[in-house]
């Protein structure tokens, strides 16, 4: 918008309206890295200085410290004026540290994690996200992590999947036509849940990290389609791909939260051939690319230090002339036809 203002988006067919540029809480969470508290803090109010209402977190985001750093900085701010999104499908339970397995978290609080889908693990899930944040409400809550990532064979995919289904899904539909929360969906890694999670239920929007990017289109011929038939929208989490599109492809670039592999690391260098060509930085083409879907209601990067809000909002405003994509698609780097972001936003 011509006055620095971010654009707004409306979560499917419901009232809520979300600033196209979000902050995702995974970073907060001591991801790869241990976080001051004084940083996390700053990093959150930076979001909120820059015009960021949409902010994102979950309990497994270290355990827990992802919540208690957002909250700390919301709580301070009229409730009202911003859009919280947090997750259920885990509890968390106190734990000796020796025995806690952080895995990608350097740091975080001592608690370890179970999964737990039913409609109780649910209720009690948001009650404690709720204590944890310090707030009276949450607006919308995602199932997390139900994906074949997380499953280590189908059977147990469908034995969460139907627990989900039985369980937490009917408790989310009852807090949502009371009006206790705004919108529900599915926070995943893969397309083919929120797929099927689209055919057998009615979610307003789903978390979709790493899927629809600069890099990979995924589900612009199954997902895409039934989200503009039943009217729900996307989240896009991850729009660096854990990393790779905002580092460029350097020794050690993550994407998929591991070391890129060679064919990722090559397209990713024939990407950054085109960006030199038109001049336009690398992560602001992958951060305002998945805005060309309509249905795309908001970018959600994460972010480990104030600098990198104030980055990301500006890079959502960097001019990108229409020849650069068109060079995209003519190379095969972008998916013949894919939507073209609307410019700067």
């Amino acid at each position: 918008m011509g006055d620095g203002t971010l654009a707004r988006r409306r979560i499917g067919r419901t009232d809520l309206e979300v600033t196209i540029l979000g902050l995702g809480g995974a970073p907060l969470g001591d991801l790869y890295e241990r976080i001051p508290d004084p940083r996390a803090w700053a990093t959150v109010e930076a979001a909120w200085e820059a015009g960021i209402r949409l902010f994102d977190t979950a309990p497994l985001y270290g355990h827990g410290l992802s919540e208690h750093r957002m909250g700390e900085v919301l709580r301070s701010k009229p409730r009202d004026a911003f859009v919280l999104s947090t997750k259920i499908g885990r509890i968390l339970e106190p734990a000796e540290p020796a025995a806690i397995d952080r895995g990608q978290w350097a740091g975080g609080l001592p608690f370890r994690w179970r999964f737990d889908y039913s409609a109780d693990g649910t209720k009690r899930a948001l009650e404690d996200s709720l204590q944890r944040l310090g707030l009276s409400r949450i607006d919308i809550v995602f199932v997390h992590d139900l994906d074949p990532w997380w499953c280590p064979t189908p059977e147990v995919f469908e034995e969460r999947y139907r627990q989900m289904l039985e369980g937490a899904w009917p408790v989310l539909a009852d807090l949502r036509a009371a009006g206790v929360i705004r919108a529900i969906g599915l926070g995943v890694n893969a397309v083919a849940p929120c797929v099927r999670l689209a055919q057998d239920a009615d979610p307003d929007l789903f978390l979709l990290a790493g899927r629809y990017t600069l890099l990979e289109q995924g589900g612009l011929d199954d997902l895409l389609p039934l989200a503009r038939r039943k009217g729900f929208s996307i989240l896009l989490g991850g729009p660096f791909n854990s990393g790779i599109l905002a580092t460029g492809a350097v020794p050690g670039a993550r994407y998929d939260y591991k070391p890129a592999p060679p064919a990722i690391l090559e397209r990713v260098r024939g990407i950054e051939r085109v960006c030199a060509r038109h001049g336009v930085p690398l992560k602001a083409a992958a951060i305002q690319f998945p805005l060309g879907l309509a249905e795309v209601a908001a970018i959600v990067p994460g972010a480990v230090r104030p600098e990198e809000v104030v980055e990301n909002r500006a890079l959502i405003g960097h001019p990108i002339p229409a020849g650069f994509w068109d060079e995209l698609e003519a190379l095969g780097l972008l998916a013949p036809g894919c939507p073209r972001p609307p410019g700067p936003a």
